[in-house]
């Protein structure tokens, strides 16, 4: 059962929530759908399970969403360069002096931030999953790292050292966690209900229970202890696979330190109201205040590599912006679409064309490190019925 409401328009977003939450006997766990169409929230929408039990999922729980977490991170670089306290196209160094270390001087802030550093790799800079906590110890690693191949030359998604690497370069600027800066680039400007980097103890009983059934990462590993020849199988494996990685997620943990690329808590209303800010080209649509320039909005969005030329991680084609990739359905590319997807099911992403914010937090694990067919289907529903509407 869904609770919550949704637009008559928009009825067929409950049609494709309910089918994402269906099968419980099977796939206990829940989560939300948030829908904003010209500035109008026309669904907010919740059900299931915040645990793998009978705990309803509430208005209020967040959820764990992995790399949906680094669409957050963007907008607040995005936010910094729209004020002049950071140049996306200064050398990284300029603001951490340590990253120029094993030839890395020339590596910029855009680099970082359309995964053009070739910085990707984790395994080697943290002995396994529970280290990644040490924020100090793994930026140092970084700074001391060379780049995998020559920066610039090809994209390689930083699927979870971007946390670290753009995260480092907010800390320098404004002296704060990358959390503080979050709550006072987003979620206060914005009036968000709730989002962290990470969760307080203190509000354990407001997030969902990650339901892990099996490795992230495991099908990876056994495919390069095979030796297989796929050649985005060692980058990814590179990229993903350290010791511990699903003994990490499963356990508190996660929620403790602070992983910029990996572990935001948020709810899809919170989610769906910043999106709906860039979509309407960077003016609160409830305000009319302007949140973010337009220029700076035009330089984050606008594609880095047109082409079709497979993304050297994750095996095709990303459309990388500045912190955001391309949106999509299973009905295809959503022109000018951009925002981001997190393993495990969650997304969340902005259409300026439509006017049109969706995203979707969940806690059931499911589909693969970059795509899950639920949030596909519930995007194509939202595009279907704005356009109708």
């Amino acid at each position: 059962m869904l609770e919550g409401h949704v637009h008559p328009d928009f009825a067929p977003v409950a049609t494709a929530m309910r089918s994402a939450l269906s099968h419980r006997s099977l796939h206990p766990g829940g989560g939300a759908v948030s829908v904003v169409h010209r500035g109008e929230v026309v669904v907010d929408l919740w059900g299931g399970t915040r645990d793998d039990g009978t705990d309803p999922w509430r208005s209020d729980t967040v959820g764990l969403s992995f790399s949906t977490t680094k669409g957050v991170v963007a907008t607040v670089a995005h936010r910094l360069a729209d004020r002049g306290l950071l140049d996306v196209d200064a050398p990284v160094a300029e603001y951490w002096p340590e990253f120029a270390e094993a030839g890395k001087a020339r590596i910029t802030v855009r680099h970082l931030l359309s995964h053009d550093a070739a910085m990707h790799r984790l395994r080697g800079v943290v002995p396994d999953a529970f280290a990644m906590v040490d924020w100090d110890a793994t930026c140092a690693a970084l700074a001391a790292a060379a780049p995998m191949w020559e920066p610039g030359t090809r994209a390689g998604y930083h699927g979870v050292t971007y946390g670290w690497l753009v995260g480092e370069v907010i800390r320098r600027i404004t002296g704060d966690t990358v959390d503080a800066a979050v709550q006072r680039e987003v979620v206060d400007p914005l009036g968000i209900d709730a989002m962290g980097i990470g969760w307080p103890e203190a509000r354990r009983d407001q997030r969902a229970d990650l339901i892990v059934a099996s490795s992230p990462t495991a099908r990876f590993e056994a495919r390069a202890d095979r030796g297989a020849t796929v050649r985005w199988v060692q980058p990814t494996v590179d990229a993903f696979v350290v010791p511990r990685f699903t003994d990490f997620i499963r356990s508190d943990a996660v929620y403790a330190g602070e992983l910029p690329a990996l572990n935001g808590c948020f709810t899809a209303r919170g989610l769906a109201r910043m999106y709906s800010v860039l979509a309407h080209g960077g003016v609160d649509p409830s305000t009319g205040e302007r949140y973010l320039g337009e220029a700076t909005l035009r330089r984050a969005t606008r594609i880095q590599r047109p082409g079709r030329r497979p993304d050297a991680v994750v095996g095709f084609p990303m459309r990388w912006r500045l912190g955001y990739h391309m949106a999509a359905t299973n009905r295809g590319v959503i022109p000018n679409g951009f925002g981001h997807f997190g393993f495990g099911g969650s997304g969340a992403w902005a259409s300026p064309d439509d006017d049109l914010a969706v995203a979707f937090v969940c806690n059931r694990v499911a589909g693969t490190p970059f795509g899950d067919f639920r949030m596909l289907r519930i995007g194509a529903a939202a595009v279907a019925s704005a356009r109708r509407r």
